[in-house]
């Protein structure tokens, strides 16, 4: 999944309707639903605040909804945006001052959609990836080297410590566990051991 860079708005103009995108971050329905409260407030004597979100690590909560257009044409084409584009925990509100000329269904469907792609576009999106937490253990004579090695290579190194033995951490796919566990006896000859800790989620440009 993907998620946006950061919060931002963008302004179309079409047939003198004026459509605001605004995009934020939400890490779950009660920030979604803030922001929306909040563009409401700031917007109050638009014609229509129109919203959708997606939400959760798989985008498995999606919300929307078109506030008085014409049924399908404003939420859904928004929705399916954010959908297509691959992100979550993204709320999107488009504000429409109407500016006296109708634009019919299709219209309205491609004036929504095409709100929220434009503003996607101008604040960005990262990637999210899920990568797993190794604790590498290796005695003081091996630390130095071995931190130095991985810190070289591919990986990241999240943090070293120094206790009975150096302990590195280190992120990874999952899909290179086992080719990790290879290098690292490549590496010290066997004499380094790890263990998974966990997992985490970062983001990185795609």
């Amino acid at each position: 999944m993907r998620t946006i860079r950061r919060g931002g708005e963008h302004e179309l103009e079409i047939k003198r309707s004026r459509f605001v995108c605004a995009l934020a971050r939400a890490d779950g329905e009660d920030a979604a639903r803030a922001f929306i409260a909040e563009r409401r407030k700031e917007h109050w004597n638009a014609s229509h605040n129109c919203t959708a979100y997606v939400l959760g690590e798989d985008g498995g909560v999606q919300r929307s909804s078109d506030d008085g257009e014409p049924a399908g044409t404003a939420g859904v084409p928004m929705l399916e945006v954010l959908r297509h584009r691959g992100l979550t925990d993204t709320v999107a509100v488009v504000t429409r001052y109407f500016g006296g000329t109708k634009l019919g269904a299709g219209g309205l469907i491609r004036a929504y959609g095409g709100a929220v792609s434009a503003a996607v576009d101008r604040v960005g999106v990262l990637e999210r990836r899920r990568l797993l937490l190794v604790d590498v253990f290796a005695d003081y004579v091996l630390g130095g080297r071995l931190e130095s090695d991985l810190r070289d290579s591919s990986l990241t190194v999240r943090g070293v410590a120094y206790e009975d033995r150096v302990r590195i951490e280190v992120a990874l796919p999952e899909s290179d566990l086992d080719g990790f566990g290879l290098r690292l006896a490549e590496m010290t000859g066997g004499r380094a051991e790890f263990e998974v800790r966990g997992a985490t989620v970062v983001e990185v440009e795609p």
